[in-house]
Formats: structure tokens, sequence, C-alpha cells
């Protein structure tokens, strides 16, 4: 993607990142501790890297209004809606994950 100008490779991050988050949306029942232990991100990390993005930029956006956009919807009702509880085997997954991440960073 280097010989596209920089308009244009912004234009085509951008619309990749629309579609992430439309097929996050078509795809609810994949949830946020699922993410976590398969990519070590999730619904909640691409807020933040929005609100991150906009303070890099000098924009205002606050936490849950970048969650609004992600989710389409207010947390709270996405949460309600279609959040499940964590499995105990989810649970383990996640925090062996944590756990081997702690490890590479201290090894």
């Amino acid at each position: 993607m280097q010989h596209l100008d920089d308009a244009t490779r912004t234009e085509l991050e951008a619309a990749a990142f629309r579609r992430l988050l439309r097929h996050l949306d078509e795809h609810k029942e994949v949830q946020n501790i699922d993410l976590m232990i398969l990519a070590d991100f999730c619904r909640n990390c691409l807020s933040k890297w929005l609100v991150a993005a906009a303070d890099e930029r000098g924009a205002e956006l606050d936490y849950d209004a970048a969650r609004e956009h992600v989710y389409g919807m207010p947390y709270a009702e996405w949460k309600e809606k279609y959040q499940q509880e964590a499995t105990p085997e989810q649970m383990a997954a996640f925090e062996a994950r944590q756990a081997a991440k702690q490890e590479q960073k201290d090894g």
C-alpha cells in the first residue's frame, strides 16, 4: 500500500475499519471475552483506540460516545441484550493468555 497517497490509504483504512465494525455487529454472538482470548482485543479496545486517535489529533471524543459508535447502540443496551456471562473455561483461557503475555514481557 506504500504506492498509495496518504489520503487514499486513509480512506481505505477507514473503510476497512467500518467493515470490521459491521462484521462485529453481524456477529454479536462473538463475545468480547472470545475476542480477548483469541486476538487480544475486543470492542472496548476499539473504543479506547478511537478515543486515543481523537486525542492525538486534538479532537474531542469521550469513551461512551466511542463505545456507542463501536457497539452501534449504548453499551449498557448491548450488554443487556447480547453479553453473556463468561464461562469458567473462557475465564481460564483468558487468564492463561494474560499470564503468557506477562511471561513474554518478563522473559
